[in-house]
């Protein structure tokens, strides 16, 4: 590093903190400004901001740990969710805006009733803002311990003064501007950060060492470049390439992507997704936001990490199994010229800084709408629940740098919040189209994989086959809690339908005593559109990948495949009769 290194990086933080005094004003009107910036965002931002929440500090160094583990195909223990993504564009980012709450949280008293609705509300609210937050903020923290480190030799007893000293930045910076300052700033962070990743593969690539696309070929094996895993019921057999058994195949095809709850991933959206589709201007924005999403966050942004992650196996073969993700920070090290490493350094805190905005604000917004409005302080002014959340940002960010402290491996971290959320998404899923599910439906589902993972545990079933298991013993048990307890009120589901009329069979019992609210229709043609949007993703994903690799025939044909998918879908999206009434009483 050098003195032009460090200035730029000081310029960065320079302007972002100017961005965030810009909307300091704006931000202090209201919690609905603070939270939801008026529910005015277009597509544009909501997007790129959901794009710059996924590309925390630690996803590059992920993902060249699972490349130079696996090859290419190791990617798919999250590419996978692409599935459940597509699925929340077509089904569910309408209904979402239209709900016209501040948070899924709150959905549990529009939907359900009663001393369990509350309840869950209140549950949730400290479940995901508090607990399932601070994890998140810990393995964040931690990878940015690592790059902190193989950057600039930060001994590890001190680095984690480095860490607290930026997340305090963050957490000023998210206190003083609300949502609009964090998605402002996540948009040229994105640009930012991007921009900086493919500076570097374009480095590490035509560096001697490498030599291009066609030496990294010649020097790495054949089965590292292959987009799929090898699927066989004797993987102890195979060796070197992603292997699966058929169970953990499709444990992760299969399974994950509509039953677990994950961050970014839940099936149905949820968290700072919906968040975001909540803060569009109205539902058409919704929509368009979280499909530029799952095509940039999927199709587009990946390629630099693996390139990257490729061309570690040959710079860096000594690495351990263990150490394998520090390949792209000595990648960074090592190929980068004056200047553009004080680029890249900025571009990771921007990509840390963005996760850890969106997660505080986010965080915050269920501590103090879902938890501390709702059942301490119910009567103060606006200023007053505006304070609180900028109190609160502040002490979300001292307890999640404490709990960084305990987190040792970054994977175990995701492997526990899958195992955690098993069996939950099809509860989130199906309370927006079956009337049958109550509270007690989703307390149950939430419940029982807690209770259920230290027996998993004990009979040595470990992720992702504890999958099987956690699924099916959560799903049968919020089935029997279901039709053992009480259907959610009448009046409330009356008042539900009319607001959101999300149609279907499912809701006839109820829609049939309102003939004269217009229920959506049109499933077929959502169901078109998900399974060509899944196309269009992997079309691009793989058609670009193809291209880099100098395989222009196959480029051409899922780019092909992927550019007709596209022209059905914006064509049904043309025809779709949108809702432009803000949703809110």
């Amino acid at each position: 590093m050098h003195l032009i290194d460090y200035l730029i990086i000081l310029v960065y933080f320079i302007f972002i903190v100017a961005v965030a005094f810009y909307y300091s004003k704006r931000a202090g009107k209201s919690t609905d400004e603070f939270f939801l910036s008026g529910r005015n965002l277009p597509w544009y931002l909501a997007g790129l901001s959901m794009v710059a929440t996924t590309f925390a500090a630690d996803t590059p160094l992920a993902v060249t740990e699972l490349v130079a583990k696996n090859g290419i195909s190791g990617n798919w223990v999250w590419w996978n969710f692409v599935f459940g993504g597509l699925l929340t564009v077509f089904f569910f980012a309408r209904l979402w805006r239209r709900a016209g709450i501040m948070t899924e949280a709150e959905f549990a008293e529009i939907r359900y009733s009663g001393k369990p609705a509350k309840f869950l509300r209140g549950f949730r609210a400290v479940y995901l803002g508090l607990f399932m937050n601070i994890i998140i903020l810990g393995w964040v923290n931690k990878a940015m311990m690592s790059i902190l480190q193989g950057m600039f030799n930060i001994p590890e007893s001190t680095v984690i003064f480095y860490v607290f000293g930026c997340m305090l930045l963050v957490a000023v910076y998210s206190a003083i501007s609300g949502l609009w300052g964090v998605v402002v700033t996540d948009a040229i962070q994105f640009v930012l950060a991007i921009g900086a990743c493919i500076i570097l593969a374009v480095l590490v690539l035509q560096s001697p060492e490498v030599g291009g696309i066609s030496g990294l070929q010649q020097k790495l094996p054949s089965f590292v470049f292959d987009f799929f895993p090898h699927v066989s019921g004797d993987v102890e057999s195979v060796t070197g390439v992603f292997a699966l058994t058929v169970s953990s195949f499709l444990a992760y095809i299969g399974i994950q992507w509509w039953a677990s709850w994950y961050p970014g991933s839940e099936p149905g959206g949820g968290g700072y997704v919906a968040q975001r589709m909540m803060s569009a201007k109205n539902e058409k924005h919704s929509l368009l936001a979280v499909l530029f999403f799952q095509i940039a966050h999927y199709g587009l942004r990946p390629w630099p990490w693996i390139i990257v992650g490729l061309a570690s196996l040959v710079l860096y073969p000594e690495l351990g199994q263990n150490e394998k993700g520090m390949g792209y920070i000595y990648a960074m090290r090592d190929f980068l010229p004056m200047g553009l490493k004080g680029l890249l350094v900025a571009a990771f805190f921007a990509a840390y800084m963005s996760t850890i905005a969106t997660q505080l604000n986010w965080g915050t917004s269920y501590l103090i709408n879902d938890f501390y409005r709702r059942f301490v302080q119910k009567s103060k002014d606006e200023k007053h629940y505006v304070f609180s959340s900028r109190v609160t940002t502040i002490l979300l960010m001292i307890v999640s740098v404490v709990v960084t402290l305990f987190i040792n491996r970054i994977s175990g971290a995701w492997e526990f919040i899958l195992e955690c959320g098993a069996g939950l998404g099809l509860v989130l899923i199906l309370r927006w189209f079956w009337w049958r599910i109550n509270a007690w439906s989703e307390i149950s589902a939430m419940i029982t994989p807690f209770v259920m993972l230290p027996i998993v545990r004990y009979f040595g079933i470990n992720f992702p086959d504890s999958m099987f298991v956690l699924v099916s013993t959560t799903t049968v048990v919020w089935l029997i809690v279901t039709f053992l307890t009480k259907p959610t009120d009448s009046e409330v589901l009356f008042s539900f339908y009319k607001k959101n009329h999300p149609g279907g069979i499912l809701w006839k019992k109820i829609s049939d005593q309102l003939p004269n609210v217009k229920s959506d229709s049109g499933f077929a043609i959502m169901f078109v559109n998900w399974i060509l949007g899944i196309v269009l993703v992997y079309s691009l994903l793989f058609g670009i990948g193809n291209l880099i690799l100098a395989k222009y025939y196959e480029a051409f044909l899922f780019l092909s495949v992927g550019t007709v998918s596209f022209g059905v879908v914006f064509y049904n999206l043309s025809k779709t009769n949108w809702e432009t009434s803000s949703g809110i009483k």
